[in-house]
């Protein structure tokens, strides 16, 4: 039986990530189980600096973005040797739990320490929404939010110079947060490793657009996929449109989660006590068509993640 519960951010950090530890220090309490935390990651856990908590630590924590239980990246902790350490120094603590907030490393850092047979569950936050195993991850719909906020006052200051923005933003090599706010904002265009648009179709669309004196264009670009200051540059050369790049950055990141990723991490915080309560692990939590589903985490880094072929070809429909 589960006594004591430990949690830990890892990773980027994502809008959503404190309600998250928050409904696992409220679930833990529930069930009568004694609730820890981590801070900065693994590498937080291998410096031992782990605290135990209560109500009280979860207090005005559900409305603040970024993690309060901060965040680091340990590419190391691949290493059997680091894994088996932190085990060492969970069990010194009497810990004999694990949750990880956090992206596909923070995955294959919990399926490390899973095969050499320590109990953890693992919850899917990042903006990326590049988790295979769940419709949603923690964070996603916060930053989609913060980019429409931030194109729509582009929109403002375009208008007024007649002007074509090439705004890119995050999402490594999955363009979900690019085909979302595609849709959201009426880009004229969206290019994403999914949906490729060649330059002789983007430059002749943008000059009759131009040539026909419309205010302004939208261009939505995923990051990793071109250089957006040289794209600007040849989309001014070739249509007439005085062109900038916007690189949305870390902005994406950061601000007070919405309704959304707040309801969401609480479901998975709760879920992912829920199991290790009733003696199961070695999975991950996820949200399929509305429901909780959890699956094997070895099961959930070798699936593939869905292309939104409906949501592309919208925006082909659309543009």
């Amino acid at each position: 039986m589960v006594k004591k519960i430990a949690v830990l951010t890892s990773g980027g950090d994502a809008p959503g990530m404190n309600a998250c530890v928050r409904a696992v220090i409220r679930a833990c309490l529930a069930h009568k189980i004694e609730p820890y935390v981590i801070y900065d990651g693994y590498k937080g856990l291998l410096e031992k600096r782990i605290v135990k908590v209560d109500k009280k630590f979860t207090q005005d924590i559900i409305n603040r973005g970024g993690t309060v239980i901060l965040t680091a990246r340990l590419p190391e902790f691949k290493n059997v040797e680091l894994q088996k350490r932190a085990i060492e120094i969970l069990k010194e603590m009497g810990i004999d739990g694990l949750i990880g907030i956090g992206g596909d490393g923070t995955y294959r850092g919990l399926l490390g320490l899973s095969k050499l047979g320590f109990p953890v569950i693992g919850i899917p936050g990042t903006i990326d929404n590049d988790i295979a195993s769940t419709d949603k991850t923690i964070g996603f719909d916060t930053a989609l939010n913060t980019i429409c906020e931030c194109i729509d006052k582009l929109k403002d200051t375009s208008s007024s110079h007649q002007r074509c923005s090439v705004v890119e933003v995050m999402g490594r090599h999955c363009g979900d947060l690019a085909i979302f706010s595609g849709i959201a904002e009426a880009a004229e265009l969206t290019i994403t490793f999914d949906h490729r648009v060649p330059d002789s179709v983007i430059f002749e669309k943008l000059k009759t657009m131009h040539d026909k004196e419309k205010s302004h264009a939208i261009v939505i670009v995923s990051e990793n996929l071109l250089d957006v200051n040289e794209f600007a540059k040849e989309i001014e050369e070739n249509t007439g449109f005085e062109t900038r790049a916007e690189v949305l950055g870390r902005l994406q990141r950061g601000g007070t989660p919405t309704a959304e990723d707040r309801i969401l991490a609480s479901r998975f915080g709760a879920a992912a006590v829920e199991l290790l309560a009733n003696d199961i692990s070695g999975r991950v939590v996820g949200i399929k068509k509305n429901a909780i589903v959890d699956i094997p985490i070895n099961q959930a880094l070798e699936m593939e993640r869905d292309i939104h072929k409906p949501l592309i070809h919208l925006i082909d429909l659309l543009a």
